[in-house]
């Protein structure tokens, strides 16, 4: 800790605290963790669940630990410094985020989700705190309660704030796993778009009520193991219809509405995944197209006009999402014959596709300068 100088707690809780720091040598803001648990030896710290985990991911949406530190028994975790959490910027708001700002906001949350869901680990404590901003970026991070997907049962059930808490917990499954991180992001994005948490239970059994009173109690047909879970504990769900989402939201899209209802399923294995929720319409107006489609653009200018430009972006979006979005739709473009699945035509002189190694994003509105190549993103 000598290398650093603690500046202000900026936050705490019943494992550790937060301190923003400066490195005193390269003069870098930092953010350290604090453990108040005592360790005897520094392997006991390397084999800790969440050093493990932390060590292990590596993406842009996942906040990056630069080194861990062990000094009189205390363990530290020194993080890449980010400006605040999406709790503080919800609470400071006095007016609702754009459609295009929570669309920002989820579908790096999703890349982050995916990334760590893909290397083998739940987070299991999803919540605006631990979703950290610094202008137009947001990071997952905390992992103190991360988990690996493939560890044996029991699960422990004390995980994750209450209001973020995926049904099956709430009812003591010894059994889950990543779908509760999508329940809670269900739960974050509808909360973007009101500034009011969608399940603010008062205690376990009211957090079940107040689940019912949004979505409806679960039937049979809807979740059928959810309803063994409860016989197990005695317990009867209230009969309750739901409301509409979009009631509770009036300011979200029809797309919007579709992906947090499917998120918020009552049902663990309905809920998408990371990578399908990435795909869901919601994020289509910014065409993203995943791996392993990874393409790039070159154009010639001396060949080809902006006329034939749009339509090449076409040709792309339609082979891989089947149609053309509506945002895409310009006089008669594509032309008649280019059915789902065919292969792309021959690309006149000048244009390619070629194999990528990042995700590019395609916009119908965007003025392609001639000569550029085009990667990761367009527009």
């Amino acid at each position: 800790m000598d290398d650093y100088l603690a500046i202000k707690e900026i936050g705490g809780g019943t494992y550790g605290t937060v301190w923003r720091a400066v490195n005193k040598h390269s003069w870098e803001v930092v953010a350290i963790k604090l453990l108040k648990r005592k360790y005897s030896s520094w392997e006991e710290c390397l084999n800790l669940q969440e050093v493990k985990c932390l060590r292990k991911l590596n993406h842009p949406n996942i906040v990056q630990l630069k080194e861990l530190i062990w000094e009189h028994q205390t363990l530290g975790f020194v993080f890449e410094h980010m400006e605040c959490s999406l709790y503080q910027l919800i609470q400071g708001r006095n007016q609702l985020f754009s459609e295009a700002e929570v669309r920002k906001w989820c579908f790096q949350v999703f890349q982050g989700l995916n990334c760590m869901h893909q290397q083998g680990y739940v987070h299991r404590d999803l919540k605006p705190e631990n979703l950290l901003v610094s202008k137009d970026i947001i990071k997952v991070a905390d992992f103190g309660q991360a988990k690996e997907t493939n560890s044996r049962p029991p699960h422990t059930v004390r995980i994750s704030t209450r209001w973020y808490r995926a049904p099956e917990v709430l009812l003591k499954s010894s059994v889950y796993n990543t779908k509760v991180d999508m329940w809670a992001m269900g739960a974050i994005m509808a909360e973007l778009f009101t500034l009011r948490p969608l399940f603010p239970g008062l205690n376990e059994v009211d957090q079940i009520h107040t689940i019912c009173n949004v979505i409806g109690n679960p039937t049979m047909d809807t979740w059928a193991e959810g309803l063994h879970l409860a016989r197990n504990l005695n317990y009867k769900f209230p009969q309750l219809a739901g409301v509409e989402l979009c009631a509770l939201m009036p300011s979200a899209s029809e797309n919007a509405i579709s992906l947090i209802r499917s998120l918020c399923s009552w049902d663990p294995c309905k809920r998408p995944t990371a990578a399908e929720a990435l795909q869901h319409p919601f994020f289509h107006s910014g065409f993203h197209v995943p791996r392993p489609l990874h393409l790039r653009l070159a154009v010639d200018a001396t060949t080809q006009s902006a006329a034939t430009n749009l339509m090449l972006l076409q040709q792309g979006a339609r082979a891989y999402f089947g149609a053309i979005p509506n945002s895409m739709q310009v006089n008669n473009f594509p032309p008649p014959g280019l059915d789902t699945g065919q292969e792309l035509p021959p690309m006149k002189t000048g244009v390619q596709w070629n194999g990528e190694s990042r995700d590019l994003f395609l916009s119908p509105v965007q003025h392609l300068e001639p000569g550029r190549i085009y990667n990761r993103k367009v527009g």
